[in-house]
Protein backbone atom coordinates (compact mmCIF):
# COMPACT_ATOMS: atom_id res chain seq x y z
CA UNK A 1 0.00 0.00 0.00
CA UNK A 2 0.91 3.48 -0.88
CA UNK A 3 -0.01 6.74 0.84
CA UNK A 4 -1.60 9.59 -1.02
CA UNK A 5 1.09 12.90 -0.78
CA UNK A 6 0.52 13.85 2.94
CA UNK A 7 -1.24 11.02 4.56
CA UNK A 8 1.83 10.75 6.97
CA UNK A 9 0.74 14.06 8.56
CA UNK A 10 -3.37 13.51 8.08
CA UNK A 11 -5.01 13.41 11.62
CA UNK A 12 -7.82 10.92 12.05
CA UNK A 13 -11.20 12.56 11.92
CA UNK A 14 -12.67 12.65 15.46
CA UNK A 15 -15.22 10.26 15.37
CA UNK A 16 -12.46 7.76 14.02
CA UNK A 17 -9.87 9.14 16.93
CA UNK A 18 -12.92 8.64 19.75
CA UNK A 19 -12.73 4.89 18.76
CA UNK A 20 -8.93 4.33 19.47
CA UNK A 21 -8.39 2.67 22.79
CA UNK A 22 -5.98 4.20 25.32
CA UNK A 23 -3.27 1.86 24.58
CA UNK A 24 -3.42 3.04 20.88
CA UNK A 25 -3.22 6.98 22.46
CA UNK A 26 -0.20 6.43 24.20
CA UNK A 27 1.74 4.47 21.15
CA UNK A 28 0.65 6.90 18.64
CA UNK A 29 0.99 10.01 20.49
CA UNK A 30 -1.74 12.73 20.05
CA UNK A 31 -2.86 13.65 17.83
CA UNK A 32 -3.27 10.39 16.32
CA UNK A 33 -2.28 10.33 13.11
CA UNK A 34 -3.22 7.88 10.11
CA UNK A 35 0.33 6.59 9.07
CA UNK A 36 1.35 6.37 12.98
CA UNK A 37 -2.12 3.86 13.06
CA UNK A 38 -1.48 2.24 10.03
CA UNK A 39 2.01 1.13 10.80
CA UNK A 40 0.48 -0.08 14.08
CA UNK A 41 -2.30 -1.98 12.45
CA UNK A 42 0.66 -3.42 10.04
CA UNK A 43 2.94 -4.24 12.93
CA UNK A 44 -0.19 -6.60 15.41
CA UNK A 45 -1.23 -8.07 11.86
CA UNK A 46 2.00 -9.56 11.41
CA UNK A 47 2.78 -10.57 14.61
CA UNK A 48 -1.03 -12.39 14.65
CA UNK A 49 -0.62 -13.83 11.50
CA UNK A 50 2.72 -15.85 12.02
CA UNK A 51 1.01 -16.87 15.61
CA UNK A 52 -1.92 -18.39 13.53
CA UNK A 53 -0.10 -19.53 10.36
CA UNK A 54 2.46 -21.29 12.55
CA UNK A 55 -0.90 -22.93 14.54
CA UNK A 56 -1.89 -24.46 11.47
CA UNK A 57 1.09 -25.44 10.38
CA UNK A 58 1.55 -27.50 14.24
CA UNK A 59 -1.74 -28.94 13.27
CA UNK A 60 -3.46 -27.50 16.00
CA UNK A 61 -5.77 -25.40 13.76
CA UNK A 62 -7.72 -27.32 11.37
CA UNK A 63 -10.21 -25.90 8.76
CA UNK A 64 -13.33 -26.80 10.77
CA UNK A 65 -11.76 -25.16 13.78
CA UNK A 66 -11.57 -22.01 11.96
CA UNK A 67 -14.97 -22.09 10.09
CA UNK A 68 -16.70 -20.82 13.17
CA UNK A 69 -18.15 -17.80 14.01
CA UNK A 70 -16.31 -17.77 17.35
CA UNK A 71 -12.54 -17.94 15.81
CA UNK A 72 -14.24 -15.32 12.91
CA UNK A 73 -14.68 -13.20 15.32
CA UNK A 74 -11.68 -13.78 17.70
CA UNK A 75 -9.47 -13.10 15.04
CA UNK A 76 -10.38 -9.83 14.16
CA UNK A 77 -10.43 -9.01 18.08
CA UNK A 78 -6.64 -10.03 18.16
CA UNK A 79 -5.93 -8.04 14.81
CA UNK A 80 -7.82 -5.01 16.18
CA UNK A 81 -8.27 -5.19 20.22
CA UNK A 82 -5.25 -2.86 20.89
CA UNK A 83 -5.81 -0.15 18.54
CA UNK A 84 -9.60 -0.08 18.40
CA UNK A 85 -12.83 -0.39 20.60
CA UNK A 86 -14.96 -2.01 17.90
CA UNK A 87 -12.55 -4.77 17.38
CA UNK A 88 -14.34 -8.03 17.45
CA UNK A 89 -17.51 -6.78 17.51
CA UNK A 90 -20.32 -6.81 14.54
CA UNK A 91 -21.61 -4.32 12.71
CA UNK A 92 -24.76 -2.89 13.39
CA UNK A 93 -25.73 -0.18 11.04
CA UNK A 94 -27.51 -0.86 7.45
CA UNK A 95 -24.34 0.05 5.18
CA UNK A 96 -24.24 -0.09 1.42
CA UNK A 97 -22.10 -2.89 1.39
CA UNK A 98 -22.65 -6.19 3.28
CA UNK A 99 -25.68 -8.02 4.55
CA UNK A 100 -28.46 -6.78 6.72
CA UNK A 101 -26.81 -6.34 9.82
CA UNK A 102 -30.05 -8.04 11.80
CA UNK A 103 -29.77 -10.92 9.65
CA UNK A 104 -25.52 -10.96 9.34
CA UNK A 105 -25.27 -13.67 12.32
CA UNK A 106 -27.79 -15.63 10.66
CA UNK A 107 -26.20 -15.47 7.63
CA UNK A 108 -22.61 -15.79 8.82
CA UNK A 109 -23.60 -19.17 10.46
CA UNK A 110 -25.16 -20.91 7.56
CA UNK A 111 -22.06 -19.72 5.09
CA UNK A 112 -19.72 -21.38 7.14
CA UNK A 113 -21.75 -24.63 8.30
CA UNK A 114 -22.12 -24.62 4.29
CA UNK A 115 -18.86 -24.07 3.43
CA UNK A 116 -17.66 -26.60 6.01
CA UNK A 117 -20.18 -29.32 4.79
CA UNK A 118 -19.05 -28.76 0.96
CA UNK A 119 -15.00 -29.12 1.76
CA UNK A 120 -15.87 -32.66 3.71
CA UNK A 121 -18.06 -34.20 1.53
CA UNK A 122 -17.77 -33.22 -2.14
CA UNK A 123 -14.76 -32.21 -4.57
CA UNK A 124 -16.05 -29.06 -5.66
CA UNK A 125 -12.86 -27.25 -5.19
CA UNK A 126 -9.36 -27.57 -4.74
CA UNK A 127 -8.01 -26.01 -1.55
CA UNK A 128 -6.96 -23.13 -3.13
CA UNK A 129 -10.21 -22.10 -4.47
CA UNK A 130 -11.78 -22.87 -0.88
CA UNK A 131 -9.99 -20.77 0.39
CA UNK A 132 -11.34 -17.76 -1.64
CA UNK A 133 -14.03 -19.33 -1.58
CA UNK A 134 -14.29 -18.67 2.32
CA UNK A 135 -12.82 -15.23 1.73
CA UNK A 136 -15.57 -14.13 -0.28
CA UNK A 137 -18.05 -15.19 1.40
CA UNK A 138 -16.61 -13.38 4.52
CA UNK A 139 -16.44 -10.09 2.11
CA UNK A 140 -19.84 -10.37 1.15
CA UNK A 141 -20.87 -10.89 4.51
CA UNK A 142 -18.90 -7.91 5.84
CA UNK A 143 -19.27 -8.69 9.63
CA UNK A 144 -17.30 -6.22 11.45
CA UNK A 145 -17.88 -2.51 11.68
CA UNK A 146 -14.47 -2.05 10.38
CA UNK A 147 -11.62 -3.65 9.04
CA UNK A 148 -12.81 -6.28 7.45
CA UNK A 149 -10.03 -6.48 4.85
CA UNK A 150 -7.28 -7.08 6.57
CA UNK A 151 -9.44 -10.55 8.67
CA UNK A 152 -11.05 -11.38 5.90
CA UNK A 153 -7.65 -11.97 3.45
CA UNK A 154 -5.93 -13.65 6.71
CA UNK A 155 -8.50 -16.08 7.19
CA UNK A 156 -8.75 -16.90 3.75
CA UNK A 157 -4.74 -17.45 4.06
CA UNK A 158 -5.74 -19.66 7.26
CA UNK A 159 -8.15 -21.94 5.63
CA UNK A 160 -6.51 -22.16 2.15
CA UNK A 161 -3.04 -23.58 4.38
CA UNK A 162 -5.04 -25.81 6.62
CA UNK A 163 -7.10 -27.37 3.67
CA UNK A 164 -3.72 -27.83 1.77
CA UNK A 165 -2.01 -31.48 1.83
CA UNK A 166 1.22 -32.27 2.98
CA UNK A 167 2.44 -33.21 -0.53
CA UNK A 168 2.66 -29.47 -1.96
CA UNK A 169 4.83 -27.06 -0.41
CA UNK A 170 2.43 -25.07 2.53
CA UNK A 171 1.68 -21.38 0.68
CA UNK A 172 -0.98 -18.68 1.35
CA UNK A 173 -2.27 -16.18 -0.86
CA UNK A 174 -0.38 -12.98 -2.85
CA UNK A 175 -3.08 -10.40 -1.98
CA UNK A 176 -0.49 -7.47 -3.75
CA UNK A 177 -2.98 -7.27 -6.79
CA UNK A 178 -4.78 -4.81 -8.30
CA UNK A 179 -7.61 -3.62 -6.43
CA UNK A 180 -9.72 -2.65 -9.21
CA UNK A 181 -9.82 -5.56 -10.77
CA UNK A 182 -9.87 -7.61 -7.68
CA UNK A 183 -13.75 -5.73 -6.89
CA UNK A 184 -14.88 -6.77 -10.22
CA UNK A 185 -13.98 -10.22 -9.50
CA UNK A 186 -15.58 -10.36 -6.31
CA UNK A 187 -18.49 -8.92 -7.82
CA UNK A 188 -19.24 -11.72 -10.11
CA UNK A 189 -18.89 -14.25 -6.77
CA UNK A 190 -21.66 -12.20 -5.63
CA UNK A 191 -23.40 -13.13 -8.84
CA UNK A 192 -22.70 -16.82 -9.19
CA UNK A 193 -20.91 -17.94 -6.09
CA UNK A 194 -18.27 -19.35 -8.09
CA UNK A 195 -14.46 -19.16 -6.80
CA UNK A 196 -12.48 -20.16 -9.40
CA UNK A 197 -12.20 -17.10 -11.22
CA UNK A 198 -10.84 -15.23 -8.20
CA UNK A 199 -8.69 -18.06 -7.26
CA UNK A 200 -6.81 -17.82 -10.73
CA UNK A 201 -6.55 -14.17 -10.50
CA UNK A 202 -4.99 -14.29 -6.67
CA UNK A 203 -1.46 -15.25 -7.14
CA UNK A 204 -0.03 -17.62 -4.24
CA UNK A 205 3.28 -17.69 -2.83
CA UNK A 206 4.91 -20.35 -1.09
CA UNK A 207 6.18 -19.98 2.89
CA UNK A 208 9.65 -20.48 3.51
Amino acid sequence: MTFDPGYGETPLDPDEADALTAEARAVVGDPPLRAAIFELEQAIEQAVALDLINAVLRGELGVDDLLTPGFVFDLHARLYGAVWTWAGRPHVRLLSIGVDPAQMQVDLDATLDNLAYRWANTSDWDARQFGIAVHAELVRIHPFVDGNGRATRLIGDLIYLAAQGSDSPPAVYDWSIDKRTYVDVLRVFDQNRDPIPLAEFVPIIVIE
